[in-house]
C-alpha cells in the first residue's frame, strides 16, 4: 500500500456528536529503530513485543462545528487537568494526517487521555498515547464511511499514529509486531506496522517485562534530537545494516524458541543503540552508573543459574528485564534480592507481551 490508499472518499453518513474511547499499550523494542527520514520513515526496521500494563487510555468527545475551522478545535486534558503546554504536539499531528482525515476542521474535539504508569517516570508515553488518540480518530471516520474493513481499519491506525510517533505504529496489535520495509517480511512496510507473519515458538508466549525505573528524570535529549543524529553518522550505514540482519536471525529465533540466540540479538541491538548516541555529534550518554550495575548483575545471575533472562533499553536509563513465563518466579526473585537497589526509591513495573490495543466502553479513561 501507499499514502494514496489512505486518502479517504466522500464520506457517506453525517454524525453530529459521540464519544469513543481506547487503551493502547506501550511496545518495547526488540530490534531498535534509530534513525528517521522525511514524514517518520524509518532508516531501519525495527520489530517490538507489545505490552500489557503500561497504557494510555484516551476518550474523544466530539460535536460538530456549525462551520469549518481555520485551525483545529480542541481541549486536551491529562489526568484531569487541562494541559495547555501538550496542545503543540497534537496541533502538529492534526497537521501532519488532516490530509488523510479531512474532517478534523469540521469538530470540536475533547481529548481526555491518562496513563496507567506515573507520568514523569522515565517511560515513554508517546507510543500508546499517540496509537491510543489514532484509534479514537478512526474510529470517527469509520462511523463517517458507513462500512470500512478490519484489516484496514489497522492499517490506517497504524499509518497515523507512526506521524504522531514513529514507534507508536507498533502499539496497534500484539503480541510482536515488526514495522519498516525489509526484504524477507513478506507484507512489511515504512509506513505501518504488521503482526509478525510467521511462526512463534511457545517459549515466547505471555514473555515477562519487569521495567525497572533507574531515573525517572526528563529525557536527556528527545527522540526527535537523538534521530536526526543518524544522518550524518559515521556508523549509520553499517548500523542499519545491522538491524536488517539481525531481523533475518530473528526469524529463526522466534520460530525455534532459542533463547540462547534471542539473549545475544536483545541484549547487542540495546547497547548497540546506546554506542550509536555515544559515537554521534553532539554525544550523549543515556545510561546512569546503575543501569550498568543492573547489567552486570543480570550477566552474573545469567551465568550463576543458566537463567534466560536479559535486558534491554530504550533511549534512556530505565532498564528492562526480559524473561520467559517459566521463569517468572525465579527471575522475579532475584529482580526483589538484587535489582531493586538500583532503582529510583525501589521503583519498577511489571508487564509482559499481550494482544495489543482496544475499544473501551464508557465514558471515563
Amino acid at each position: 500500500m501507499t499514502e494514496i490508499d489512505f486518502l479517504p472518499t466522500p464520506y457517506l453518513q453525517t454524525v453530529e456528536t459521540g464519544t469513543v474511547s481506547y487503551k493502547s499499550p506501550s511496545n518495547i523494542a526488540l530490534v531498535k529503530y534509530w534513525g528517521k527520514k522525511e514524514n517518520q520513515i524509518p532508516q531501519n526496521p525495527s520489530i517490538s513485543f507489545t505490552l500489557d500494563a503500561c497504557a494510555t487510555t484516551t476518550q474523544v468527545s466530539f460535536k460538530k462545528l456549525e462551520h469549518k475551522g481555520v485551525g483545529f478545535s480542541f481541549d486536551l486534558w491529562f489526568e484531569g487537568q487541562q494541559k495547555e503546554d501538550f496542545k503543540p504536539k497534537i496541533n502538529t499531528f492534526f497537521s501532519r494526517i488532516e490530509q488523510y482525515l479531512p474532517f478534523l476542521k469540521e469538530y470540536h474535539f475533547k481529548i481526555e487521555t491518562s496513563n496507567s504508569f506515573p507520568h514523569s517516570s522515565g517511560i515513554a508515553s508517546s507510543a500508546s498515547g499517540m496509537s491510543a488518540l489514532a484509534l479514537c480518530l478512526m474510529d470517527i471516520e469509520k462511523k463517517l464511511v458507513g462500512h470500512m474493513s478490519a484489516a484496514f481499519f489497522i492499517k490506517k491506525a497504524s499509518f497515523l499514529a507512526r506521524l504522531g510517533s514513529g514507534s507508536a505504529c507498533r502499539s496497534i496489535e500484539g503480541t510482536i509486531v515488526q514495522w519498516g520495509a525489509h526484504k524477507n517480511t513478506q507484507g512489511s512496510s515504512d509506513l505501518y506496522g504488521i503482526k509478525y507473519p510467521y511462526e512463534v515458538h511457545a517459549n515466547f508466549n505471555n514473555f515477562q517485562d519487569t521495567i525497572l525505573l533507574v531515573d525517572k528524570g526528563q529525557k536527556q535529549v528527545s527522540s526527535t534530537v537523538g534521530h536526526n543524529l543518524m544522518h550524518d553518522h559515521p556508523y549509520a550505514s553499517e548500523r542499519f545494516k545491522q538491524a536488517h540482519d539481525n531481523l533475518d536471525k530473528l526469524m529463526a529465533v522466534f520460530k525455534t524458541g532459542d533463547l540462547v540466540e534471542f539473549i545475544k540479538i536483545v541484549e547487542s541491538e540495546a547497547l548497540t543503540l546506546h554506542a550509536m548516541m555515544m559515537t554521534s555529534l553532539p554525544y550523549f550518554i543515556l545510561m546512569k552508573p546503575n543501569t550498568l550495575e543492573i547489567i552486570n548483575k543480570i550477566w552474573a545471575f545469567r551465568e550463576q543459574t543458566g537463567s534466560h533472562v536479559c535486558f534491554t533499553l530504550d533511549a534512556g536509563a530505565n532498564v528492562h528485564v526480559l524473561y520467559p513465563e517459566n521463569e517468572k518466579q525465579k527471575v522475579y526473585q532475584f529482580i526483589k534480592d538484587e535489582l531493586l537497589v538500583y532503582c529510583e526509591n525501589q521503583q519498577y513495573i511489571c508487564d509482559q507481551i499481550a494482544l495489543g490495543a482496544k475499544q473501551l466502553a464508557g465514558n471515563h479513561p
